[in-house]
């Protein structure tokens, strides 16, 4: 008996070996192989999902009534309430500080050596604090240069300013993240046009210095990092007006549990109720909930109980965060978002017109340069790829757009108003929509409806920015990726508005 048992043993042993190695996956269409050289090199990622870029905090999208809750005081009807959907996407948890914009100036000036042009049209506009009655001439040289000031956020800056701040930190993290997988090794001497851009390695057009390349399953060989791969991150890039007015209201917070739809309470600012003092009864109570002017001539109160303790802007991670852990979505700096300002968007559009999935009105499409063999024309001497704008020609047979630039689709003028800069308005297309309300406006602007606009290629001391970046994938989150997802990261965030 004990022999045949261990003949049993002897003959099964084997099968279970077989069983238990690991089966190539195979198409569910034709059978062949993922993974594997010797059936062709096809790859099928097992992707665990988009990472959270830094400073970023994930944003669960839905649906909200995007608009004005608070009176029309200024009766624009700039802003009649609609019902719109967000889909989920990732903001800045903080405005972009002044440390973080002098790195930029400081890698601008070391890398672009032979165009000293391009740090000098970086360089924010101090003298947007000066003022003929006032003695704000030491801001001029303090608020920026001064450390005092490192976390305080950026003013001075155009909405052409922050749109190629945007572009050059999607490059340092990209960047960050191929050294960090250990691709490329630092290149912290990068000169002129051969300097790391996104677009230009996956392009093929910047090399870097290689540490090591992933393996090309096709060849045998190796080869650099592709889009396909979902190693680099999508671009940072400024929120639109609904993604900024979305994620500011928060209403997450009011949502009576997770099993449902309901959410208890509209709101009116960035938390509940209609004043800015925190409310709950413990060591908070009564203290205020964001920068701003109280009052005329009222900037922080008095001395020995100041109330929002900042006569100009404040640390960025000043007050408390919204119940989205976002910081000063109300006060301390308006904000630039990607929109061109249009007061009669909402209501010239019929409901069949009227988008209501991510709402944006600023488009100017582009195409990318290619040369005769249809790849990507060589990079500029700043080292970035050329784009044009579409001409009528390439879009003539498209059904789902007819124009190229949609700043002026079907915005009302035709019918309502004409646009005529300088004489009956100073609405251009130039206009970019600002929000937030700052610690010089009255408490009416901080509620995340309330809309205003100033020239993209002008600064002031009341504007900052802060960036976004698209989800890439469900609107949930990584699902395969542990302590990652949406939900998980929501709730970690303390709902201290309450």
């Amino acid at each position: 008996m004990k022999k045949l048992l261990r003949l049993s043993l002897v003959l099964v042993l084997p099968v279970l070996m077989v069983s238990s190695c690991k089966q190539s996956e195979r198409s569910s269409t034709t059978g062949w192989k993922y993974n594997d050289s010797e059936w062709g090199g096809f790859e099928k990622l097992n992707y665990e999902g988009q990472q959270t870029g830094p400073n970023l905090v994930p944003i669960e999208g839905g649906t909200f009534m995007m608009g004005l809750t608070e009176e029309d005081v200024t009766f624009d009807w700039d802003n009649v309430p609609r019902r719109v959907t967000v889909s989920s996407f990732y903001m800045d948890e903080t405005e972009v500080s002044n440390i973080d914009y002098k790195e930029y100036l400081f890698w601008t000036k070391k890398t672009f050596k032979s165009y000293p042009a391009v740090w000098r049209e970086a360089l924010p506009d101090t003298l947007v604090w000066r003022e003929e009655l006032s003695f704000n001439e030491p801001f001029i040289e303090t608020y920026f240069r001064h450390p005092s000031y490192d976390n305080y956020p950026v003013v001075g800056v155009s909405w052409l300013q922050a749109t190629n701040y945007s572009k050059w930190r999607t490059d340092r993290v990209n960047e960050m993240i191929l050294i960090e997988r250990g691709i490329l090794n630092p290149s912290p001497d990068q000169v002129d046009s051969d300097n790391f851009n996104t677009n230009t390695y996956l392009s093929g057009q910047y090399q870097g210095n290689v540490r090591k390349n992933l393996k090309d399953l096709g060849t045998g060989g190796e080869r650099a990092v592709r889009y396909e791969d979902g190693i680099v991150l999508p671009e940072y890039r400024l929120p639109t007006e609904a993604e900024w007015e979305y994620a500011a209201l928060a209403l997450v917070g009011n949502q009576a549990s997770t099993k449902d739809e309901l959410i208890t309470d509209r709101r009116i600012y960035p938390w509940n109720g209609s004043t800015a003092r925190y409310q709950k009864r413990n060591k908070h109570q009564g203290e205020m909930l964001a920068n701003f002017k109280r009052g005329r001539g009222d900037y922080m109160g008095v001395a020995g109980k100041l109330n929002d303790k900042a006569h100009i802007p404040s640390d960025v991670r000043s007050f408390l965060p919204n119940d989205f852990g976002l910081y000063n979505m109300a006060g301390n700096v308006n904000e630039w978002t990607a929109d061109v300002y249009r007061p009669m968007t909402s209501t010239t559009l019929r409901d069949s017109e009227n988008h209501d999935l991510n709402p944006y009105r600023g488009g100017n499409y582009l195409e990318l340069d290619l040369d005769e063999d249809g790849s990507p024309a060589e990079k500029d001497s700043l080292g970035r790829l050329k784009y044009h704008s579409i001409d009528s020609e390439e879009i003539k047979d498209r059904e789902n757009f007819k124009t190229s630039n949609a700043k002026n689709y079907k915005d009302g003028d035709d019918e309502f108003v004409k646009y005529e800069y300088g004489m009956h308005t100073l609405i251009n297309d130039k206009s970019r929509v600002i929000k937030g309300g700052s610690w010089a406006d009255r408490l009416y602007w901080l509620s995340p409806g309330a809309r205003r606009f100033k020239d993209e290629d002008k600064a002031d001391r009341t504007i900052g920015f802060r960036c976004a970046m698209t989800r890439v994938g469900g609107p949930e989150g990584n699902e395969d990726t542990a302590g990652n997802k949406f939900n998980e990261k929501k709730s970690k965030v303390k709902r201290r508005y309450k």
